[in-house]
C-alpha cells in the first residue's frame, strides 16, 4: 500500500460513512479499481479507517455522550438494545459475507444490487417524511426499527448511516432524535469490531499483526496514520453536510448517485475489473 491509496481511502471512509451511500462499499469498489492488494490487513485497515471516523463523531457529539451516563440512563439503554441486532449479525454473518460475497467474483454486481436497494430506501424515506405529520420522541418503536436496520447494514453497500435513519424516519421520529441516535448508535459498533479484530491481531500467530504489516510492506504503519486522520477531519465535514441534509429530509441527489454508481460497479464488473 502506498500513502496516497491510504490517503484516498481515508477521504473516502470519512465522508462516506455519515453520508447515506455505504462506506464498506465504496472502500471495497475503491480497493478493487485502484488495484490495492493488501491481503489479511484488508479488514485491519478498514477498521482503523472507521475509529478515525468514530474520533469526530466524539467531537461533534461529546455532549451527547456524556449525557448518555446520566440518570435515568433511557437514551443509553435504548443505545444497548439498538447494538444487539448488529452485534449478532456481525458475529454470525461477516465471515461468510467476507467470503462469498466480497471474495467471489461478481462483487460488481453485488455492490450495484446493494447500492440500488439503499437508493430506493432513501428516495422512499423523503417521499414520506415530507408528507408526515406526527412525528415521535425517541422511544423503544424507533430505536427498535434502527437497530435492525443496522444490522442489515453489515451487507456491503447498504449504508449504516442511511439505513438507520430512514428506519427511525419511517418508524416516526424527528429528524433531530433520529440523526443523533443513528451517529450515537455508530460508536459501539465501532468500537467493538476493533476489539474483536484487535483480539484475532494478537491470538493469531499466522495471519495476525505481524502477517498484516509484512503483506502490507513496511510503509503501512504511516498509512495507518495518514488513513486515520483524513478519515476524522472527513468525518467532522460529513456529520455538518449530514445533520443538514436530514432536517430538510433531502436524500434524493444521493439516490441518483448511489444508482449512477451502481451503473458504474455493473460496466466494470462486465469489463472484468472487479473479477
Amino acid at each position: 500500500m502506498k500513502w496516497w491509496q491510504a490517503l484516498v481511502l481515508g477521504l473516502t471512509q470519512g465522508l462516506t460513512e455519515f453520508l447515506p451511500v455505504s462506506s464498506s462499499g465504496h472502500l471495497t469498489f475503491l480497493q478493487r479499481v485502484l488495484g490495492i492488494d493488501i491481503g489479511g490487513a484488508e479488514l485491519f485497515f478498514n477498521i482503523i479507517l472507521h475509529l478515525g471516523t468514530l474520533v469526530a463523531v466524539c467531537i461533534i457529539f461529546w455532549r451527547d455522550i456524556l449525557d448518555l451516563f446520566k440518570k435515568p440512563f433511557k437514551t443509553l439503554l435504548y443505545l444497548v438494545v439498538a447494538t444487539i441486532p448488529a452485534a449478532i449479525a456481525g458475529l454470525l454473518l461477516d465471515d461468510v459475507i467476507e467470503e462469498h460475497l466480497m471474495g467471489g467474483r461478481y462483487v460488481g454486481v453485488v455492490l450495484a444490487v446493494f447500492f440500488t436497494v439503499t437508493a430506493a430506501v432513501l428516495f422512499a424515506t423523503e417521499m414520506i417524511a415530507k408528507r408526515r405529520k406526527k412525528e415521535l420522541p425517541l422511544c423503544w418503536r424507533t430505536t427498535l426499527p434502527m437497530g435492525f436496520a443496522q444490522a442489515v447494514a453489515i451487507l456491503p453497500g447498504i449504508s449504516r448511516s442511511g439505513s438507520t435513519i430512514a428506519a427511525g424516519t419511517l418508524a416516526g421520529g424527528t429528524a433531530e432524535d433520529t440523526s443523533k441516535f443513528s451517529f450515537l448508535m455508530s460508536i459501539p459498533v465501532i468500537l467493538g469490531s476493533f476489539f474483536v479484530e484487535l483480539v484475532k491481531g494478537l491470538v493469531d500467530k499466522e495471519e495476525g499483526f505481524a502477517y498484516s504489516f509484512s503483506v502490507a510492506g513496511p510503509q503501512f504503519g504511516w498509512c495507518i496514520a495518514i488513513g486515520l486522520i483524513i478519515s476524522a477531519v472527513a468525518g467532522l465535514f460529513a456529520i455538518k453536510v449530514m445533520l443538514a441534509a436530514i432536517k430538510k429530509a433531502n436524500y434524493k441527489w444521493f439516490s441518483l448517485y448511489l444508482v449512477l454508481l451502481a451503473i458504474a460497479c455493473v460496466v466494470l464488473q462486465c469489463v472484468g475489473l472487479f473479477n
